[in-house]
C-alpha cells in the first residue's frame, strides 16, 4: 500500500518534469532552427545536464535533415547555434571533439566565444581531454585555435604540440588581424612560447607558413625568435640546436630556406660554429644547394681561421666533390687552394681529395681541379701520394688526360681506340589483356578500383568486356553484384547535381571525360536511371561536336560507349568485337575472325560503332596473319567478314603532311585519310580521317585533364601519327608555355605505338626534350630512348627539328642539354651524339653570323659539352659545320672550352672506355 501511495505522488512531480523538459527542448530546437544563437545560450545555461541530454537527439535530427540541404537558408541560419548546441548537450569528451570538428560543421561555425561560455562549467580534466582531442585532428580539419588554446587556458593542462595546433598558434600570432604590438612582443607574453617554439622544428610545413605570415624583414618571425633568443627569453642552445638539426633532417626547399633565415639571425659564434662542424660537414655533403652553400662557407671559415684539421677538411672535399651543383664544386676548389697557399703541408691530405673532381661529370670542374692539382703538386713529398694522383687522372677526359700524362705522369691511353657499345632499353613487351572477368562479383570489385583510381586501356577494356558479357548472361546477378559499388554513386539515390536529374544530366552531357564518367553512364543504364530515348536520341543523332582540336579522338571512344549503354538497355550483346588483344589496343586479326564467327552463330547483332572500331584496331602489318585471317573472315558469308577481309588486304593510304609554323612552334598539318572516311565507317569514326589543321580548331577545351588520352591511341594503335598530329600542340605547350605533365601523359603511348613515327611523332619528342619540367623531360628521354631501341627513331629528322624549335626559342637549349645528358647517361651516346650533331651546325651558324639570340646562345656550351663526352665515348671523327669558328675564340668561356674540346675529340682522341 505504500510504494502504491508513493508511486502515485510521485507520478505528477516526473510527468512535470518531463514535460517541462520537452517544453525546454521545443524552445532550444526552434531557437537553433532560427539561428537566434544568443537565446540558445541563455536556454542552455539554464538547463540542467539531464535536460540537455534529453535535447540531444532532436539536435542530431536537426543535423541529418539539414545536411540534405547544405548550402540553404535555413542551414546556413542554423548552423552557428547547432554547433554550440550540440556541443553543450553532450557528455562525453570524444563525442564533444567529433562534433565540433565535423566536415558539415566546418564552414558555418560557433564563435570560439559562445563555445568556451557553453562548455566552460565542465570539469577541467574534461576540457583538457577535448582540447587534446581537438589538437590531435589534422591541421585539415581548420579547427579553430582560439578554441583549443581557450580550453587549454580552462583546464590549466599542457599545451598540445600537435601540427593543427602549431599551425593555429602561428596564424593567431603572426596574422595581420593581431594587434597589440609586433610579433616579437606578442610572443614574449605567450605563456607556452617555449613548448610552442621547440615544436617548430618538429613540424613539417610550418617554414613555409612562417615565411608567408611576415616576410623577411625586421618584424619577421624568424627576426622575432633571434630577437627573444638574443634577450635570453629562449634558450639560445636549444633553439640553435633545433634549427640546426631541422636543416639536417631535409624537406621542401621553401620550408628550409626560412629556417636557414633563422640560423643566419641568429649569428652563431665562431664557438658554436667550430663546435658543430660535425653538422656543417653533413649539410655540405647532403642539404639542398642554398643550405650547403652557407655550411660550405662556415667550414670555409673554419679553415681559413686553422680551426679545421686538414683531414677534416679533405672529408668534407670529398663530399662536395660528389655533388653535381657546380657553384658548390668551384667554390670548394677554390677554398682548396686558398688553404694550400697558408698551409703547405696539407697538400699531401688535401690534393687526393680534389682530384675526387678528376671523375666529375662537368670538364669544367675536372679542369679546375686539374689546374689547382698542378699548381700545388710540387709541395706533395710522399711517393704514394703522388702515385694515388697519378692514378685518379685516368677518370679525366682525353684532352685533360693527355695533359696530366706531362703533369703528373699519369698513365697514357691506349693507342687503340676502345670499341663503343651502345646502350639502349630492351624493347617493351606487349601485354595480353587476360580474359573477361568470370563471375559477376569480379566485375564489380574491378569497376569499383576503376571508380576509385583511375585505369589504363587494358583495365577498362576488360572491365567493359566483363559488364557487357554478365549483362548478357544474368543481368540480375550481375545488377546484386554491382550494388556496394552503386551506393556510392552520386546518381545512385535520384540526387540532382547542378539542378539536374541523372538522366537530365547525361542527356546534356555526352561527354565522357574520364573512365569514371564512362562508366557512371554504363552503370546509371543498368539501374535505369538513365532514359531509354535519351540513349536512343545520342545514338542514332550522334554526338555534339566539342569544336576543339580533340573532337575527332573524343568523340569516337564516347560514341562506343553510348552505343554500349544503348544496347544494355536494348538488346545486350554477348561480347564485345573491339575488345583489344594487347594493351597498346591492336586487335589480333585472328581473335576478331573468331568473334565474328561466334556472333554468326549466336545470331547476334554486331554494333556498328564497335565493329568499326575493331577493324580501326585490327592488325595489319603482319602481312601473313592478315592474309590467312582475310580468308577465314571472307568464308563466314557474312557482311562483316566481307568489310574484315577488304580491311586486311588494302593497303593503308597515307596522308599528305606539311609543316606549319605558329608563332614561336611549328606544328604538323595533315590531309584526309581516306581509307578511315569511309561511308561504311560510322560518323563518329570517319571523324578520325578528317584532315588537321593546326589552326583552324579551338584548342583551349575541357579536354584538359588528359585522363583520356591513353585511350586516344588506343583507338588508332598501328597509326600513332594520326593521334600525335592532333595532340602536337598540347606537347608544345610543355616546352613553349611551360605547362606541366602533358608530354609525359603522351609521350610513352607514342613510344610504345607499333606504327611509324612520323613527323608528329618526331617532333613531340623534341617538344618534351625542351620541357620546362623533369618529369615531361624524362619521358622525351624514355621516347627517345624506346623508338631507338626499336628501329624507329630518324636521329636526322629530330635533330633537325630540335635545332629549328631551339632557334625560334620554342625550347630553351639548356633544358635540352639536361635531356640529352641525361639520355647519354644511359649509355646511349651514339645516338645523342647522332641528334646533336644535327642540332649544333644551326645554332653554331647563328652564333657566327650573330644571327643568334640571347635565349638561343645560353645554354649552347652545355649541349656541347654532352655532345663532346659522346664523340670521346664514340670514338667519333670528322668535321662539325661552324664549330672551328667558335673554338677559335678567345677567352676561356664555357662556349669556347667545350667548342675546343670537342673539336679535338673529333680531330685525334681515340675513344674512351
Amino acid at each position: 500500500m505504500t510504494t502504491t501511495v508513493a508511486s502515485a505522488v510521485a507520478t505528477p512531480a516526473a510527468t512535470a518534469t518531463a514535460t517541462a523538459t520537452a517544453d525546454t527542448t521545443g524552445l532550444l530546437v526552434a531557437a537553433v532552427r532560427a539561428g537566434r544563437t544568443a537565446e540558445v545560450v541563455a536556454l542552455l545555461d539554464g538547463m540542467t545536464d539531464a535536460q540537455r541530454r534529453a535535447a540531444f537527439p532532436e539536435l542530431k535530427a536537426v543535423r541529418q535533415e539539414l545536411r540534405t540541404a547544405r548550402w540553404s537558408a535555413d542551414s546556413r541560419r542554423a548552423h552557428p547555434a547547432l554547433h554550440a548546441a550540440g556541443a553543450a548537450c553532450q557528455t562525453g569528451a570524444a563525442a564533444v571533439a567529433n562534433w565540433l570538428a565535423a566536415v558539415d560543421m566546418r564552414w558555418s561555425q560557433a564563435s570560439p566565444a559562445v563555445l568556451l561560455h557553453v562548455l566552460g562549467d565542465r570539469d577541467r580534466g574534461w576540457l583538457a581531454d577535448v582540447a587534446h582531442r581537438l589538437a590531435q585532428r589534422p591541421a585539415a580539419s581548420n579547427v579553430s585555435y582560439e578554441l583549443m588554446a581557450g580550453l587549454v587556458r580552462l583546464s590549466g593542462c599542457p599545451v598540445p604540440t600537435t601540427e593543427a595546433y602549431v599551425q593555429g598558434w602561428l596564424t593567431h600570432v603572426g596574422g595581420d588581424w593581431q594587434r597589440g604590438g609586433t610579433v616579437c612582443d606578442r610572443l614574449r607574453r605567450d605563456p607556452h612560447l617555449a613548448e610552442l617554439v621547440a615544436a617548430l622544428f618538429r613540424t613539417e610545413g610550418v617554414g613555409t607558413q612562417l615565411g608567408w605570415l611576415s616576410g623577411d624583414g625586421p618584424e619577421s618571425w624568424t627576426s622575432a625568435l633571434a630577437r627573444l633568443t638574443g634577450e635570453g627569453v629562449l634558450d639560445r642552445r636549444s633553439v640553435v640546436d633545433a634549427c640546426v638539426a631541422r636543416l639536417l633532417r631535409g624537406g621542401a626547399p621553401a620550408e628550409l630556406r626560412v629556417f636557414l633565415r633563422l640560423l643566419k639571425d641568429l649569428a652563431l659564434t665562431r664557438e658554436e660554429e667550430r663546435r658543430r662542424a660535425a653538422d656543417w660537414t653533413a649539410l655540405a655533403s647532403d642539404a639542398m644547394p642554398t643550405v650547403a652553400s652557407h655550411a660550405q662557407s662556415v667550414l670555409g671559415a673554419l679553415a681559413l681561421a686553422g680551426e679545421l684539421s686538414p683531414r677534416r677538411l679533405a672529408q668534407v672535399t670529398e663530399a662536395v666533390l660528389f655533388r653535381t651543383e657546380k657553384k658548390l664544386v668551384r667554390a670548394q676548389l677554390v677554398l682548396l687552394g686558398k688553404v694550400l697557399t697558408k698551409n703547405r703541408s696539407a697538400a699531401g691530405e688535401l690534393l687526393p681529395a680534389a682530384a675526387r673532381a678528376f671523375g666529375h661529370e662537368d670538364s669544367d670542374a675536372q679542369e679546375r681541379a686539374l689546374k689547382l692539382v698542378e699548381r700545388h703538386v710540387g709541395k706533395v713529398t710522399a711517393a704514394e701520394v703522388r702515385e694515388e694522383l697519378a692514378g685518379a687522372a685516368e677518370q679525366l677526359i682525353p684532352a685533360l688526360r693527355a695533359r696530366a700524362v706531362r703533369t703528373l705522369g699519369a698513365t697514357p691511353p691506349d693507342s687503340v681506340p676502345v670499341a663503343h657499345e651502345e646502350v639502349l632499353p630492351p624493347p617493351p613487351q606487349p601485354v595480353r589483356l587476360a580474359p573477361a572477368p568470370a563471375a559477376a562479383v569480379e566485375v564489380a570489385e574491378e569497376i569499383s578500383a576503376l571508380l576509385a583510381s583511375g585505369s589504363d586501356v587494358a583495365v577498362f577494356e576488360r572491365a567493359l568486356d566483363g559488364l557487357v558479357r554478365h549483362a548478357h548472361l544474368d543481368r540480375d546477378a550481375l545488377l546484386e553484384a554491382l550494388e556496394p559499388v552503386v551506393a556510392r554513386r552520386w546518381w545512385a539515390e535520384g540526387e540532382r547535381r547542378h539542378g539536374h536529374r541523372s538522366d537530365d544530366f547525361f542527356a546534356r552531357r555526352h561527354e565522357l571525360f574520364d573512365d569514371a564518367r564512362a562508366f557512371d553512364l554504363l552503370l546509371a543504364t543498368l539501374y535505369g536511371k538513365v532514359r531509354t530515348d535519351t540513349l536512343h536520341r545520342v545514338v542514332h543523332d550522334g554526338l555534339t561536336n566539342s569544336g576543339c582540336a580533340h573532337n575527332s579522338l573524343a568523340r569516337p571512344f564516347e560514341a562506343r560507349v553510348w552505343e554500349v549503354a544503348h544496347r544494355l538497355r536494348t538488346d545486350p550483346q554477348p561480347f564485345l568485337l573491339a575488345t583489344p588483344t594487347w594493351g597498346t589496343g591492336l586487335l589480333e586479326p585472328g581473335e576478331l575472325v573468331d568473334r565474328l564467327d561466334a556472333y554468326r552463330r549466336a545470331g547476334a547483332r554486331v554494333a556498328a560503332v564497335d565493329f568499326g572500331q575493331a577493324l580501326l584496331r585490327v592488325r595489319r602489318d603482319n602481312r601473313p596473319a592478315a592474309l590467312a585471317a582475310a580468308e577465314r573472315a571472307a568464308a563466314l558469308g557474312t557482311e562483316e567478314g566481307e568489310r574484315l577481309a577488304r580491311r586486311l588486304l588494302t593497303e593503308r593510304a597515307a596522308p599528305s603532311v606539311t609543316r606549319r609554323t605558329a608563332d614561336t612552334r611549328i606544328l604538323v598539318e595533315l590531309g584526309e585519310v581516306p581509307d578511315l572516311r569511309a561511308e561504311e565507317f560510322p560518323a563518329a569514326l570517319r571523324l578520325l580521317g578528317r584532315p588537321v589543321n593546326p589552326d583552324s580548331d579551338h584548342w583551349y577545351c575541357s579536354h584538359w585533364s588528359g585522363a583520356m588520352r591513353p585511350h586516344w591511341f588506343a583507338l588508332l594503335p598501328e597509326r600513332p601519327e594520326l593521334v600525335a598530329a592532333r595532340l602536337l600542340r598540347d606537347v608544345s605547350e610543355a616546352a613553349v608555355h611551360d605547362q606541366q605533365g602533358t608530354a609525359a601523359s603522351v609521350l610513352p603511348h607514342l613510344a610504345d605505338a607499333d606504327g611509324e613515327a612520323g613527323e608528329a611523332v618526331h617532333l613531340s619528342v623534341a617538344y618534351g626534350l625542351g620541357a620546362r619540367h623533369a618529369e615531361d623531360r624524362l619521358a622525351a628521354v624514355d621516347a627517345l630512348l624506346v623508338l631507338a631501341a626499336r628501329g624507329r627513331l630518324e636521329a636526322g629528322r629530330l635533330g633537325a627539328d630540335l635545332g629549328q624549335l631551339v632557334r625560334r626559342g620554342a625550347v630553351k637549349p639548356a633544358r635540352l642539354a639536361d635531356a640529352v645528358r641525361t639520355a647519354a647517361a644511359t649509355g646511349a651516346n651514339a645516338t645523342v651524339w647522332a641528334v646533336l650533331r644535327q642540332v649544333l651546325p644551326v645554332l653554331l651558324a647563328d652564333l657566327s653570323t650573330g644571327g643568334a639570340t640571347t635565349s638561343s646562345a645560353r645554354g649552347l656550351g652545355e649541349l656541347l659539352a654532352v655532345a663532346a663526352e659522346c664523340a670521346e665515348r664514340t670514338g667519333e671523327r670528322g668535321s662539325l659545320p661552324h664549330l672551328s669558328g667558335v673554338a677559335d675564340r678567345r677567352g676561356t668561356s664555357r662556349l669556347v672550352t667545350q667548342a675546343r674540346r670537342l673539336r679535338e675529340a673529333l680531330a685525334a682522341a681515340p675513344a674512351a672506355a
